[in-house]
């Protein structure tokens, strides 16, 4: 019963509605308009502050105060940190989030993305190429000693983002990245982590077992950390094979990997 509600919750917010956050608004209301009129009594006869047109933020006051987990959070965290301790010459991003893990990085050194979407806005640090990295670009053959891509070879080829269908997408897209990178350059990758599948079109899931298998052909493992499911972040775990086949205990986690090209 609860999978059923959980699809159906997930269904509705497809099409812009989400029921808990309706019933945080109604349950605010009643608050919102004891402090309004509160609000408006101390006010009483000071200009200083005229009311505007009202402008109800209804959910806030029960949610935390911000998002300190999750995939996101952690993940550009922890490699932005290892970008800075490693320190290399020339450093490309594919498809991370670039008010995240981008952002962190152009705090203290410049960064090169590529996005198959378009990108107009001009940031000091920041140098952007639009292209789809299931072709690979050969004016870019063995150009950088660092790749960062965080959570976006999973998508390559399910035309989230406008990418042509490709059911071998991210194949394609991570020997390219394989090219791009000079021996022994580092490579900063994660992807979704659980029993290994499509869930089309937001994105594919790995097992941890096929992953191992995938990047052990052209790189070293140096350390690989997680995510879970509740979104709590386990830093340079050992890839013992119980916890390899029950890919650490996520059904939908994040694998993070440090990788050296061999």
């Amino acid at each position: 019963m609860k999978s059923v509600l959980v699809r159906f919750y997930k269904i509705l917010c497809l099409f812009g509605f989400d029921p808990l956050l309706t019933f945080r608004s109604f349950r605010s209301l009643f608050v919102y308009l004891i402090e309004y009129s509160l609000i408006k009594k101390q006010k009483g006869k000071d200009t200083l502050f005229p009311f505007g047109q009202t402008y109800p933020i209804l959910a806030e006051k029960y949610l935390q105060a911000g998002t300190m987990n999750g995939h996101y959070f952690h993940q550009d965290l922890y490699v932005a940190q290892k970008v800075f301790e490693n320190n290399p010459l020339k450093h490309l991003d594919i498809g991370s989030r670039i008010d995240g893990f981008v952002a962190h990085v152009a705090v203290f050194r410049k960064i090169e993305i590529i996005d198959i979407r378009s990108q107009e806005s001009k940031i000091e640090n920041i140098s952007f190429r639009k292209a789809d990295l299931m072709i690979l670009p050969k004016d870019m053959i063995s150009s950088y000693d660092s790749i960062s891509s965080l959570h976006a070879i999973e998508h390559f080829g399910l035309g989230r983002y406008g990418d042509p269908i490709d059911y071998w997408g991210y194949l394609k897209a991570l020997n390219n990245i394989t090219q791009i990178l000079q021996t022994k350059g580092k490579l900063y990758f994660s992807v979704p982590i659980g029993p290994q599948r499509i869930e089309f079109n937001a994105q594919r899931v790995f097992s941890v077992v096929y992953l191992i298998d995938l990047l052990s052909k052209n790189y070293n493992i140096d350390c690989f950390s997680f995510v879970d499911d509740k979104g709590d972040f386990f830093e340079n775990v050992e890839l013992d094979n119980k916890n390899v086949e029950n890919n650490f205990g996520c059904y939908f986690g994040c694998g993070i990997f440090e990788l050296t090209k061999k």
